[in-house]
């Protein structure tokens, strides 16, 4: 029995570890502070062009989707051709935040696999992102046209989020933007 009584406990944490990771919520692994608050504040420059700078206050009065990516990132790669399905479907304009990358191989990468981005920002010693809470790249956030952080998701944004979680979530900014007027 004392031979298989460490069987028997590494059998019941497996099975633990199991049922858990089955059934965990990602959102609620990893959740974010920063929703229905404002985010927060930026003064970035422009991937390629150090001397362009975009602030949050810049942003004000449109949603968007904010990308965060670098070209060192496998899964934005898997990505990235559906930002640019996004970006062209003209659902919500999408903005990018390019995480701890050099110029010269965030450019190349744009070049190599498209630039979706209608501002592309250069976050070089990652700090915005931190205060964005982002744990890695890609992750995504939906941010309104008030500056509120409405949305963020950690991983690759795919067929399912866009129709489950982003479509229904710009539908409900359009139609708050639509009551505002």
């Amino acid at each position: 029995m004392k031979r298989l009584l460490p069987l028997i406990i590494f059998i019941l944490l497996a099975l633990l570890l199991g049922f858990g990771l089955k059934n965990a919520d990602q959102k609620s692994l990893i959740p974010s502070p920063l929703i229905d608050k404002p985010a927060p504040e930026f003064n970035l420059p422009l991937v390629g062009k150090p001397d362009e700078f975009v602030s949050k206050a810049d942003l004000l009065g449109t949603s968007y989707l904010l990308n965060v990516w670098a070209s060192w990132c496998v899964a934005c790669r898997q990505e990235h051709a559906f930002i640019n399905e996004i970006s062209r479907s003209g659902l919500i304009p999408v903005y990018g935040l390019n995480l701890k990358d050099e110029t010269a191989d965030a450019t190349g990468w744009l070049r190599q696999f498209g630039n979706p981005y209608a501002i592309n920002m250069a976050d070089r010693d990652g700090r915005v992102s931190i205060d964005f809470g982002v744990y890695g790249a890609p992750e995504t956030f939906i941010i309104d046209a008030q500056g509120r952080v409405r949305y963020k998701h950690v991983g690759v944004v795919d067929q399912h989020i866009l129709e489950q979680e982003i479509k229904p979530i710009v539908a409900t900014l359009n139609a708050e933007q639509a009551n505002a007027k």
